[in-house]
């Protein structure tokens, strides 16, 4: 597996198996794992990840982006 950053919205697609930073969890670095349901952000590249909402609800920036 390598992990990508999220940086980049081509990097990312519905259904994509990522891990996330969660708002409440920004001081933390906490990553929470999940699979993307909806992408958020509109502009291309964004240094702090792109801001998604996995399957289960929860909304976050990407982090690693995990490939095959």
């Amino acid at each position: 597996h390598r992990a990508m950053t999220g940086q980049q919205r081509a990097d990312i697609s519905i259904g994509s198996e990522v891990n996330i930073v969660l708002k409440k969890d920004q001081r933390s670095g906490l990553l929470t794992h999940g699979f993307v349901k909806d992408i958020l952000t509109k502009s291309a590249f964004h240094s702090h990840g792109i801001k998604v909402r996995l399957e289960d609800g929860q909304v976050g920036r990407v982090k690693e982006i995990i490939t095959e």
